[in-house]
């Protein structure tokens, strides 16, 4: 059928080197833009989420989706370094799967990257209300204005504000900076850093047992929902355009954040357990209570007015574990690294939802309008301006692990798609040059797939509802326009009017005919 049809590797790679980005970033500003696109919301909030479903034994949950998304990175890895060029999975499966598979990739890319920025300013409200809480200035939000219905609130308003702050910021225009980014990875780094040493010298081993208090389900349940905390890695193929060497540099990179970021989670999530314990609040049935629900908020009310903090209550859960054994004062600062690093994230998120909604519509699938540029900022206002509107209405009323879920389904089908677009690629295009290849890819693509469908299994039922009804939604879009207008039905390779509509990453450049580049 006709939209089976694909853009072959040559195609993708000479409409990219028409009108490219400068190459710039090496092995070591890659990997920190992994492990600060990585370290965020998934550790500094999702930490309390992932103990109310696993206990102590949320541990293994962290090995569980690292590993998941390890065995995927190999696979990105071979992909990236094939086609070093934007779009992620969207682009790789177009080469591959075919355009209807690549728009289902590219519309479950939009839903990660939104959700998920709406997460992350959740999570950051969480710790801008604690930091305000505990300082001498006397400011304390009302409960229900710093939480969502489905915790007991009316409107997350700080999550609302930092929303509205960071599309203003990307409208009125801003460059990302690796030096910026770098600084702000180390202040993640700092605080993570001084969280394990101040809580892994007073383990108290009691405190993880029993160490599997909902059982196995649960621990696998809690890796589905933190699986959001690696989220993130998939930026450093993004950034493919703008690396330089980057068949050896973009495989390094992908990896080696990934190990950066287990390791410190690892370290992290038994700090949490050794020194204050993270057993999960059951209900009168026996049964753990669902993490974010209108119970949960109920209960831990109940155990605040009796003295009681449990971590699981936590929306900050690192800067409460410190203030919970005497360090408030390191707790403070825990909770302002955290309020000052992840509104760079939220503005990461956004800002590669327009690489995706930008390299869409230079396929023709998504209308030109939404890449119009405003004449004054020179940035894609109409697109930022509605992905601002539905990230902002998202992170007021949901509480973070919903989103978290939610965000989860999509990348999962992502993922899935990029393991069994290598696998396809070996047989079809055996012959080509790969500067590296995924080892045991007979092996590991199988364990990818059947890691992200494992996962997507065992995420609540309201998040893996929303991906189909999502993906139905995207595919009326693609009837009704892409199927029609698509570049490669009309043999067009790269749109008029100019190839590249989005301010870059650092500076656009022009390629020549051998692929050298000089400054615009």
């Amino acid at each position: 059928m006709i939209f089976w049809r694909v853009k072959s590797l040559d195609s993708i790679m000479a409409t990219a080197e028409k009108k490219c980005l400068q190459r710039s970033l090496g092995v070591w500003q890659l990997t920190l833009l992994g492990v600060g696109a990585v370290i965020g919301t998934g550790i500094f909030v999702l930490t309390a989420e992932a103990a109310q479903k696993a206990g102590p034994g949320m541990m293994i949950s962290f090995v569980i989706a690292g590993f998941v998304c390890a065995v995927a990175a190999l696979c990105y890895s071979e992909l990236a370094s094939m086609v070093p060029v934007s779009g992620s999975a969207y682009t790789y499966s177009y080469a591959v799967l075919g355009e209807l598979i690549a728009w289902m990739v590219g519309w479950a890319l939009i839903l990660e990257y939104s959700v998920a920025a709406g997460a992350v300013a959740v999570g950051w409200s969480g710790y801008f209300v604690g930091l305000l809480n505990n300082s001498s200035l006397g400011i304390e939000i009302p409960f229900a204005l710093a939480n969502g219905p489905f915790a007991g609130g009316i409107i997350n308003l700080p999550a609302v504000v930092i929303c509205i702050l960071v599309a203003a910021l990307l409208i009125i225009g801003t460059r990302e900076s690796a030096t910026f980014n770098a600084v702000l990875v180390a202040v993640k780094i700092l605080a993570l850093t001084a969280f394990t040493v101040l809580a892994l010298p007073i383990t108290n081993m009691d405190h993880f047992h029993p160490f599997l208090p909902l059982g196995a389900s649960g621990v696998v349940a809690a890796a589905a929902s933190i699986f959001f905390a690696y989220v993130g890695f998939d930026a450093v193929s993004t950034a493919a355009e703008e690396t330089k060497d980057p068949q050896r540099n973009l495989p390094i990179a992908l990896v080696g954040s990934l190990l950066i970021c287990t390791l410190f989670y690892l370290l992290i999530s038994i700090g949490v357990v050794g020194a204050t314990g993270a057993q999960p609040l059951i209900n009168a049935a026996g049964e753990g209570i669902m993490p974010g629900s209108m119970e949960m908020a109920e209960q831990c009310k109940v155990l605040a007015a009796e003295g009681q903090r449990p971590v699981v209550c936590s929306q900050e859960a690192l800067a409460h574990v410190l203030r919970e054994i005497g360090w408030v004062k390191i707790g403070n600062l825990i909770g302002l690294a955290a309020f000052l690093a992840l509104p760079s994230v939220i503005l990461m998120m956004l800002f590669g939802q327009t690489r995706i909604f930008f390299v869409m519509s230079r396929d023709g699938l998504l209308p030109e309008v939404l890449s119009h540029i405003h004449p004054r900022f020179k940035t894609p206002y109409i697109v930022t301006l509605i992905t601002g509107l539905i990230v902002t209405a998202s992170a007021a009323f949901l509480p973070v692990g919903k989103l978290a879920n939610i965000s989860n389904s999509g990348t999962l089908f992502a993922f899935l798609v990029v393991a069994l677009s290598v696998m396809i690629l070996r047989v079809k295009d055996k012959n080509r040059t790969r500067p590296f290849k995924t080892p045991a890819i007979w092996l590991v693509g199988p364990i990818a797939i059947g890691g992200c469908l494992i996962l997507f299994m065992f995420l609540p039922l309201d998040a893996q509802l929303v991906f189909p009804i999502w993906t139905g939604i995207g595919l009326i879009f693609y009837f009704l326009y892409g199927y029609r207008r698509s570049h490669v039905l009309l043999g067009i390779d790269t749109p008029s009017g100019g190839e590249n509509l989005i301010e870059p990453l650092h500076s656009l450049v022009e390629c020549d005919e051998t692929n050298g580049v000089e400054d615009k």
